[in-house]
């Protein structure tokens, strides 16, 4: 066993405090919002944001909670997270496998297809007609998932981190009679759980924050997703407070700024908590495409 020296276990501790301050100083504006979130309007504006709260309110959660409209959002964001996110991983891992093995034909080609889609799209207005009139998507649920479900990027990422793994392991399965598909889920998948986990952390950030896809092609309330509710909130709000300063309504004050920090506070909740579960994946797959396949 090897025994560090005076000057290592110095040099490490003081890493260790180093990394210590730099973590505290990222929580503390997290703290300072959800203190603040608590805080009644006019104490914001008069001593601005704090880590404790000057006079203790739920007055912005109140708003945000006032009917059973948040709770609709909340379960059509979670739907349109975790079955997107199922549906993007299934797609893009096999065209991903698809294009990494040496031996289909034209996978030149379909790379080269999927790139292109990289640099040039139609635009707004031919993904508008193609998603309402063609594919009759508009006021659906799948119309969240659907247009998002395949990411180019990602997709080369995952080609990249598959192409960095032996040969060997799937001609020894096709020796004894494995198939493709049998060799992705049972072979490959496996062996790519760094790179499957960080590519998913990146699907499900982007369903739960998706809402321009809503304000498109979404006019049923009871199937607004949580993020785009929560701007119609703060338009709303907007509207109110210049109403009141154009009025001049005496000793009324719009909780514009804490229903801001309530709503921050009540949207990054749920996606937090998969961090905890993705971290001991999540470093191995910061080297995703690293590697040239």
């Amino acid at each position: 066993m090897i025994r560090e020296s005076l000057s290592d276990k110095l040099l490490k501790a003081l890493f260790y405090v180093i990394i210590t301050l730099f973590s505290i100083y990222c929580l503390v504006p997290f703290l300072a919002v959800l203190a603040s979130s608590f805080t009644k309007e006019s104490e914001i504006l008069k001593y601005g944001y704090t880590l404790w709260p000057k006079e203790f309110s739920l007055e912005a959660y109140k708003l945000i909670f006032q009917d059973d409209t948040i709770y609709r959002a909340y379960g059509v964001t979670t739907f349109v997270t975790l079955v997107g996110t199922l549906l993007s991983m299934l797609f893009t891992s096999a065209l991903a496998y698809a294009i990494s093995v040496k031996s289909v034909k034209y996978r030149n080609g379909i790379a080269f297809f999927v790139y292109f889609t990289m640099l040039f799209h139609g635009g707004l207005v031919a993904s508008y007609l193609l998603i309402s009139k063609y594919l009759h998507l508009k006021d659906t649920i799948w119309v969240l998932i659907i247009p998002s479900m395949m990411s180019a990027w990602n997709m080369f990422l995952l080609r990249n981190f598959f192409a960095t793994i032996d040969d060997s392991l799937a001609e020894s399965a096709k020796i004894d009679g494995a198939n493709d598909a049998h060799i992705l889920f049972r072979i490959i998948l496996p062996v790519s759980l760094p790179a499957l986990a960080t590519i998913g952390l990146f699907y499900a950030l982007g369903y739960w924050n998706s809402w321009f896809n809503a304000l498109l092609y979404i006019n049923d309330p009871h199937k607004f997703p949580l993020q785009y509710l929560i701007q119609r909130i703060m338009n709303n709000l907007d509207f109110v407070s210049q109403l009141s300063a154009d009025v001049n309504i005496p000793n009324f004050i719009p909780p514009t700024l804490t229903v801001r920090l309530a709503t921050t506070i009540v949207t990054i909740g749920p996606i937090v908590l998969l961090y905890p579960f993705l971290q001991k994946y999540f470093v191995k797959g910061l080297m995703v495409g690293a590697v040239k396949g």
